[in-house]
């Protein structure tokens, strides 16, 4: 009996997006065709692409297209180009679209310390060898999607502006169980960071948090100011192994872990919601880094996010998971055979070409599925 192939939605974006997707794609094409993983992709554009072409970061039959899919693989959106455009015009409107619409309410980040990129990292190699750590971040609601928000003038001339941080009990509650879940899936702890001291949704955060975690008696819980997290995960990050947080915090902290690693362009993401009526989850994966005009188009960008977060969605969305070990494996090799771009290399080394690592990794999965 064949299986149903998986439907994928492809949004390459702006700047580096389509290049780092393109060689995500002949990955993609590679266990389409050697690991019998049938799928079905469609290409649509967003963001800056789309400001240009349609006058809109997304139109609504792209939207319609993504609410269809078993998963969506976007690249990376924005840049000066568009900057001057009032914020619910800009490229970066395409994503919080796309969350909202499909209700992507947990964002998964990990952030792991290869051995070979160690020497990377801005901190003592003690400190983050062996790194291996994941933040969810809820990322539906909060201070980017609540209302009321805007500027006005006072009578004297003076602009002030606001923006309303919002959360519920259910839209905290969900995030901590896939937290919760997640940690048993993992080393069995789960740090729950807010601003509970001073705000009134990180009081409600703790308390619907400490109220979830009694379904969850095999989680060891921890609580954490955002703050002294900032300062933690550069001290001691392998401290943690999951940390759940909303929207805001989940956004300044994610980054921060990020650079433990070396790279921003070694980062992958998922971002998951409910389940539909079909028993899929929604998901859409994409890397941690932005869309980096300044080096677009010179072959130079790091592709392995993009292609992590691929992995993420054979793990996550296509329930292969032996195929995600097979491909984050092929990921270490070229990176211990000193197959590296620019952002990750010494003085001293060549950099490998973004379309060099598609290379390399191709080799690599060869190489290996002959030895199997």
């Amino acid at each position: 009996m064949s299986q149903k192939p998986a439907n994928l939605l492809v949004l390459p974006g702006d700047g580096v997006g389509p290049e780092v997707l393109l060689q995500c794609r002949r990955v993609m094409d590679w266990f389409s065709t050697h690991r019998a993983l049938p799928l079905t992709i469609d290409e649509a554009i967003v963001g800056g692409a789309s400001i240009d072409l349609h006058g809109v970061p997304i139109r609504p039959d792209v939207l319609q297209k993504a609410r269809a899919a078993d998963a969506i693989l976007f690249g990376a959106v924005g840049g000066e180009k568009w900057d001057h455009l009032p914020l619910a015009q800009r490229p970066e409107a395409s994503i919080l679209t796309l969350r909202r619409a499909l209700d992507l309410y947990a964002n998964v980040r990990p952030a792991k310390c290869y051995s070979t990129l160690v020497a990377f990292s801005s901190l003592k190699p003690e400190i983050v060898a062996g790194l291996d750590l994941v933040i969810v971040r809820e990322g539906t609601s909060g201070v980017y999607f609540g209302t009321p928000r805007g500027r006005e003038t006072s009578k004297t001339g003076e602009v002030f502006a606001y923006d309303n941080q919002y959360y519920s009990t259910s839209q905290i509650e969900r995030v901590c169980h896939f937290a919760f879940a997640l940690a048993g899936q993992r080393k069995g702890r789960l740090c729950s960071v807010d601003k509970a001291n001073v705000m009134e949704t990180g009081a409600l955060w703790r308390e619907v948090f400490n109220r979830v975690a009694k379904a969850y008696p095999d989680i060891a819980i921890s609580h954490m100011y955002a703050d002294n997290c900032a300062m933690q995960l550069v001290r001691n990050p392998k401290q943690f192994d999951v940390i759940v947080t909303d929207n805001l915090f989940g956004d300044i902290l994610s980054d921060c872990a990020a650079m433990l690693t070396g790279s921003l362009g070694m980062l992958p993401s998922a971002s998951i919601g409910t389940l539909r009526a079909d028993g899929q989850r929604c998901a859409l994966y994409e890397p941690v880094h932005g869309s980096a005009p300044d080096i677009a188009g010179h072959n130079i960008a790091n592709p392995l996010a993009m292609i992590l977060s691929f992995a993420m969605c054979l793990r996550l969305s296509l329930a292969r998971p032996r195929e995600a070990d097979e491909l984050e494996k092929a990921v270490e090799q070229i990176l211990s055979d000193g197959k590296m771009t620019a952002d990750l290399c010494g003085p001293d080394q060549s950099p490998t070409s973004t379309t060099g690592i598609g290379d390399a990794l191709l080799e690599a999965l060869n190489a290996n599925a002959i030895k199997k």
